[in-house]
């Protein structure tokens, strides 16, 4: 059995999430999902016919953990300002050097006419925001304010 590439977890006020991955790619592209799924209903936007295009998103930061927290809050902003129904996010080079760490991805959308928004995503809460190497690869803790 394979583990779930996120769950969320109880939270008073907001929305909390922790994403797995078998390395840290894959934990980011998680998070990034997880993001989404609360957002909009992925779901609909997977099985509608728009023609699937691509955003780019390119970071770079001093530690991991800001990293995550540039490009969720990319991914926020790129759907909200150009009302994308985004959904799904893809690590495509990720190098770790002296200065921090680099990212270049893309974030997958459809321009739809229906709008599949769920939920109001407002920002990605850098408090408690955790990357933790785990013994099946990496986890990400993540709380979003709604």
């Amino acid at each position: 059995m394979t583990k779930a590439p996120f769950k969320y977890l109880s939270h008073t006020a907001d929305v909390e999430f922790v994403a797995y991955g078998k390395d840290i790619k894959e934990a980011i592209e998680n998070s990034g999902l997880a993001l989404l799924n609360v957002a909009l209903d992925l779901k609909k936007i997977n099985a509608s016919k728009g023609k699937v295009k691509t955003a780019g998103i390119n970071e770079k930061a001093d530690t991991v953990e800001n990293l995550v927290w540039f490009v969720l809050q990319d991914i926020i902003s790129m759907r909200a300002a150009g009302y994308l129904s985004a959904f799904k996010f893809k690590v495509d080079k990720l190098e770790k050097n002296r200065k921090g760490v680099n990212l270049k991805g893309r974030l997958f959308h459809k321009k739809l006419k229906e709008d599949y928004t769920l939920l109001d995503v407002k920002a990605v809460t850098p408090h408690d925001l955790r990357v933790t190497k785990t013994k099946s690869g990496y986890s990400i803790n993540v709380i979003i304010d709604v």
